[in-house]
């Protein structure tokens, strides 16, 4: 669970062409949908804080929650950039995390509940979420779709590239066990524009939209909605990401 260690340094210039203040427009539309105006949200698996600080902009005291402390630390120092009160930030795993009480909705971006691979670790994930969540609060959360890992990861590989830095990997999608290995190597230029080199094995998980509403019916919440867009669209058959929300019932 402790993925990202290399990538921390520069996962946000890597991913700085994800839309975090439309995805949050999104989370907003979906809490009004469900008629809630939560205080208290959860992010969980929060990493460099994008989501976490762009959600404390809008008003709510946030919790940010993520295996990563190379990718927190960057939330940490991004957090006392922008100078935002009401944010705590915590190192804990998805499966096994604690609160000092509930909170009104729980999300989490950018396909982090993939990182659950082990057999288990969807139920644990889920069954913790709805425990720490208000009576009527709601869980929203994304996936890659089984079309992305089979027709986008596949064995393919990719490069991301910006200034001083880049980062190369090479895709295996194993579709029997459902799981896909992403070998990663990441170069970043020093200040004597020398290059370094780390390198990182990431995974995720494969999940079809019956393996994740049955979780979530198994840990207590209703109302499980899949969209294939931020409009609140159905999803497609060439959907790569469904976006999910789903009502706690106790």
């Amino acid at each position: 669970m402790n993925a990202y260690e290399s990538l921390a340094a520069v996962y946000d210039r890597l991913n700085g062409d994800v839309p975090y203040a439309a995805i949050a427009d999104f989370y907003e539309a979906a809490f009004g949908r469900a008629g809630i105006r939560p205080e208290l949200v959860l992010d969980l698996g929060c990493g460099t804080g994008s989501m976490t600080l762009e959600l404390a902009r809008r008003g709510y005291d946030m919790i940010g929650v993520d295996g990563s402390s190379d990718m927190l630390s960057r939330a940490y120092e991004r957090k006392a950039q922008a100078g935002l009160d009401g944010v705590l930030l915590l190192c804990q795993d998805m499966r096994a995390f604690e609160l000092y009480g509930t909170v009104g909705a729980v999300v989490s971006t950018l396909d982090c509940v993939n990182y659950l691979t082990e057999e288990g670790d969807l139920d644990k994930c889920f069954s913790l979420v709805h425990n720490y969540l208000d009576p009527g609060g709601l869980f929203v959360f994304d996936v890659n779709t089984p079309y992305k890992f089979r027709h986008v990861f596949g064995d393919n590989a990719y490069i991301l590239e910006e200034e001083d830095c880049f980062c190369a990997w090479q895709n295996d999608f194993d579709e029997e066990a459902g799981l896909c290995r992403f070998d990663l190597s990441v170069f970043r230029a020093g200040e004597d524009k020398r290059y370094t080199r780390a390198d990182e094995t990431q995974t995720e998980r494969c999940y079809t939209r019956e393996e994740l509403t049955a979780a979530l019916e198994k840990a207590g919440f209703d109302n499980i909605a899949f969209y294939g867009d931020l409009g609140f669209g159905a999803p497609q058959e060439t959907t790569e990401r469904w976006y999910v929300s789903a009502v706690c019932r106790k």
